[in-house]
């Protein structure tokens, strides 16, 4: 669990939303909007403003009652929080047809993320090409002398469930502490390794389900 700067724990449902609040600071600083108030916050999230309240009081005093948020000083905050002030080389795992959306959705441009090297035991379509941003993409046997190479802690895991622990396992020896799993299995990882999950199908299950719920 994320903690703040006194050692308090965050909770998780507030940890998912800090890349949003941080979005909605960088979109209201390019509309030159300098002050906000905790319900246009929430308007633009689509949460209530007791939440957004909540969730700000855990980093202290980020504002003041009946003054609003400062909108370049918590775009700041939110920055140095997520680290993107500084880029964040990434590495990707498996290049199939969900890794090459990836592989040319160019993070770059709205965060300072950046994959730098794809992975994929392909060696007869893939590897040695390259995507359209020149990322280069190399055979798996090669995974631990190229992360060290480009210096890369984080990684997206986009391969069949059954290689998921496998390849896990050695994006962990290689020094990885991140992951980004889009393989629908929990992965098993040392204390220091942090898995964040995207599944698909369950995010539009859920979909489906609320929709239901309106009908």
């Amino acid at each position: 669990m994320m903690k703040n700067e006194k050692g308090q724990s965050i909770p998780r449902a507030t940890a998912k939303r800090l890349s949003l609040y941080y979005r909605i600071f960088k979109r209201f600083n390019r509309e030159n909007i300098e002050k906000a108030s905790s319900k246009q916050i929430a308007d633009a999230i689509g949460i209530d403003s007791a939440t957004v309240r909540r969730d700000f009081s855990y980093f202290g005093e980020l504002g003041r009652r009946g003054f609003g948020y400062d909108v370049k000083k918590l775009m700041n905050f939110f920055a140095d929080i997520l680290n993107d002030n500084s880029i964040t080389n990434v590495v990707l795992v498996g290049v199939g047809n969900m890794g090459l959306a990836l592989l040319n959705y160019r993070f770059h441009e709205r965060n300072k993320m950046k994959i730098v090297t794809a992975f994929d035991v392909d060696e007869h379509k893939l590897v040695g090409t390259s995507s359209a941003d020149g990322i280069p993409i190399v055979s798996i046997s090669q995974l631990k002398e190229k992360i060290a190479e480009v210096k890369a802690q984080t990684a997206i895991l986009s391969v069949p469930s059954v290689k998921a622990q496998e390849v896990t396992d050695q994006l962990v020896e290689a020094g990885i502490k991140g992951i980004l799993s889009f393989s629908p299995v929990n992965l098993t990882v040392p204390k220091d390794v942090v898995v964040q999950y995207v599944d698909l199908t369950s995010e539009l299950q859920t979909l489906l389900y609320f929709m239901r719920q309106k009908d």
